[in-house]
């Protein structure tokens, strides 16, 4: 086959570029590729080995009085250097309720007297870490509380109502835990009245720890006399304007005290005033029982009171005697006339 001069040329231009570009292809880099990535710097990603990290709670309990780095915070890094920094001593508490606060300078000073410098330290955490001892902790109210139990189960009088301390206890730390506390009190004999003293003393498993003794101001239950309403000078006291309140005073009542019935003002008295033995007295004296009549036979004591039913058999004024027969068992007895027109067995 005959091929001409045109066609001839331009195979050979088709030859030549397809060449060219085959060459340009093979000295330029693989499409996408980008520069070699450099090797990773294995010391930037790895802690030193000799270094030291150290956790700071902001508070911390310990078992016993001696304070370590390693009870007081967490230590992490180098095995030899971990046990060697969790040893360093940081001081004691010697007395139970002492607290420590030791702060990231404190640390760091301890540290480096054991040849560990602060470029081998980290720290995190808190700024400091208070530190308390464990322990058991009786407080003054507790005390308190104990010795009013003591003195309702053993009142050293009748009608006692309140307990007052005069004095506060201090409270009581006992180290470490207790598995058997005791605490027993007993009085303590003192001269004046209206006061009583308890000594408390506290046991923990089987050892005397703790004794507190602890003043108390007695209250006592008794009884007053208080008007109703007005009641105009030369009036005779009665149930009618006179009402009989309990209160709590400095001292016990007298085991002869009565309602004041029968009693004349001796004032004009305004309604609520308290009577005293200066506002009344007895009056002039007037019979109050009468022969035949039906009286009330009343015992009367702090906290007790028995009444029956009996007949005088004579008449009689208020603090004389007279013979009364019981209506429940016949028998005659003598009896005191009290100014409300009761009578009194003479026992």
């Amino acid at each position: 086959m005959r091929i001409d001069d045109s066609q001839a040329t331009v195979c050979y231009l088709r030859r030549t570029v397809a060449g060219a570009f085959l060459a340009l292809l093979l000295l330029l880099p693989a499409a996408g590729a980008g520069p070699e990535p450099e090797a990773p710097n294995h010391k930037s990603e790895i802690m030193n080995p000799t270094s030291l990290q150290i956790h700071l709670p902001r508070e911390m309990t310990v078992p016993d009085h001696l304070l370590t780095l390693g009870r007081i915070s967490v230590v992490r890094g180098d095995p030899a250097l971990v046990a060697t920094a969790a040893a360093v001593g940081l001081g004691q508490l010697s007395q139970p309720g002492q607290k420590a606060v030791l702060d990231r300078a404190t640390i760091l000073s301890r540290l480096a007297s054991q040849g560990i410098p602060a470029g081998q330290v980290r720290l995190t955490g808190a700024e400091a870490v208070t530190v308390h001892r464990l322990q058991t902790t009786i407080s003054a109210d507790e005390f308190v509380e104990a010795g009013r139990a003591f003195l309702q189960q053993h009142p050293p009088g009748p009608l006692i109502c309140e307990a007052l301390p005069t004095v506060k206890p201090r409270d009581l730390a006992l180290p470490g835990r207790v598995t058997d506390l005791q605490v027993t009190s007993r009085f303590v004999r003192t001269g004046a009245r209206g006061f009583v003293t308890v000594r408390i003393t506290v046991v923990a498993d089987g050892k005397e720890c703790g004794v507190r003794e602890i003043p108390f101001r007695l209250k006592y239950q008794v009884h007053r006399a208080v008007t109703i309403a007005e009641v105009p000078e030369g009036t005779a006291l009665s149930p009618e304007n006179l009402k009989i309140e309990t209160a709590a005073a400095d001292q016990p009542e007298l085991p002869t005290w009565r309602p004041p019935y029968g009693l004349v003002a001796t004032r004009t008295l305004a309604a609520g005033a308290e009577i005293s033995g200066g506002l009344v007295d007895a009056g002039p004296s007037t019979v109050v029982v009468l022969r035949n009549e039906t009286v009330v036979i009343r015992i009367q004591r702090p906290g007790l009171m028995v009444t029956a039913i009996g007949v005088a058999l004579q008449e009689a004024r208020p603090g004389e005697y007279v013979k009364v027969r019981n209506a429940d068992s016949n028998r005659i007895i003598t009896c005191k006339v009290s100014a409300d027109g009761a009578v009194e067995p003479v026992l």
